[in-house]
């Protein structure tokens, strides 16, 4: 009999309601964004989405507690998305627009804590990776291009089609994963970014030109991996990009080391 597939949790975007709105904009909308989805199914895997399970749910109430999910699933990954809240780093918003989603940080940094806590495995896209620093005590730049004087551009127009070169020493496992290789192209929007380290963890890799955290990993025997540009956005086989898949497969075999 073959084994059954690797089921992996992705945690949920949050759309929060507009005030005044009608429709679907009224109402608390639970998401995830498809190329990460994609990404990870390309590898034979099962998604599933994993919703908070607090809220505006005063209709129907639920004994599912988010310590559930790592009982059946075998890895998390956290997706990107809206900013971290200052104050979830002890901070105050220096600008409104900066506050990010609080609601979305208790969210997941529970989830994380439970994944950890259960030895599942975890990886970290963009707001993902600075999630996993903040919840382990860490803090961000609130905002990259006004208190990093020596930053280059990580939010352009282009979004997507925008990267610029990250680089690895020979001591990471990075390094080890991509063997005589330093660094390379990767897809990397954001404003904010780690600033002081989270307990345990490690930097894998800097931007290029100006040095800032591109990857963090945690020094534990458990898999906590986070990187800060978007994998998913990297079209397979593009020449002029980093192939992500090395480290999908990392994470998916920690995954795997779980059951097997």
């Amino acid at each position: 009999m073959s084994k059954r597939p690797l089921r992996i949790g992705l945690s949920a975007r949050i759309y929060h309601p507009e005030v005044g709105a009608t429709g679907l904009r009224s109402k608390s909308l639970q998401y995830l964004e498809q190329s990460v989805a994609h990404w990870v199914m390309s590898r034979e895997v099962m998604v599933f989405m994993v919703p908070s399970v607090s809220g505006d749910g005063i209709v129907h109430r639920s004994s599912i507690r988010l310590s559930d999910y790592p009982q059946y699933l075998d890895g998390l990954i956290l997706q990107g998305g809206a900013d971290i809240n200052p104050q979830s780093y002890g901070e105050k918003a220096l600008r409104p627009e900066w506050a990010g989603d609080k609601v979305r940080d208790a969210y997941e940094m529970e989830l994380l804590h439970e994944f950890m806590e259960a030895g599942k495995p975890v990886l970290g896209i963009c707001r993902g990776a600075q999630l996993i620093n903040v919840a382990l005590g860490g803090t961000l730049y609130q905002d990259i291009a006004s208190q990093i004087e020596t930053a280059g551009a990580h939010v352009h127009p282009d979004y997507d089609r925008h990267s610029h070169e990250i680089v690895w020493d020979s001591r990471s496992g990075l390094a080890n994963l991509y063997p005589g290789v330093g660094g390379g192209a990767v897809v990397s929007i954001h404003h904010q970014s780690i600033k002081s380290l989270g307990r345990g963890l490690r930097v894998e890799a800097r931007g290029a030109a100006d040095e800032i955290v591109e990857a963090i990993r945690h020094d534990g025997k458990q898999y906590v991996f986070g990187v800060q540009w978007h994998p998913e956005f990297h079209p397979p086989g593009s020449p002029n990009l980093l192939d992500c898949t090395p480290i999908l497969d990392e994470f998916l075999n920690a995954a795997r080391g779980r059951r097997w």
